[in-house]
């Protein structure tokens, strides 16, 4: 049974507009995924000792993940967000020092007055 002639039409410049489009930017990274990936750092966060092992592995596996400006600045942003939400304490400083205390060189602050735009 052939498609209807509107179909074929439709489907025809679909596929043309596809081709002559520039393809979407799709960003790999969401503040969903950072801040589910980071719950095992909250407990270290919140109260101080250690961090969780499992902390340490999803902030080399963000890391890991973020290839690309885009996704580097998302993560900065996200973390600049919960950063701005802690208001200052403890909170702050224990969640700046993560990275040294997993030995992961991140390559900014983590910090309210962190600039995202300026990652690379």
């Amino acid at each position: 049974m052939a498609a209807p002639r509107g179909a074929a039409l439709v489907l025809a410049m679909v596929l043309a507009a596809m081709l002559v489009a520039p393809p979407a930017t799709v960003h790999a990274i969401s503040c969903s995924t950072v801040y589910s990936t980071l719950m095992p750092c909250l407990q270290y966060v919140q109260q101080g000792g250690s961090p969780a092992r499992g902390c340490c592995t999803g902030i080399q596996n963000l890391l890991a993940e973020a290839n690309n400006s885009p996704d580097r600045r998302t993560i900065c942003g996200c973390l600049k967000n919960v950063a701005n939400g802690a208001s200052g304490g403890p909170y702050i400083t224990r969640a700046a020092a993560l990275p040294s205390k997993c030995n992961v060189a991140l390559p900014y602050k983590i910090s309210p007055s962190v600039d995202c735009n300026s990652i690379h």
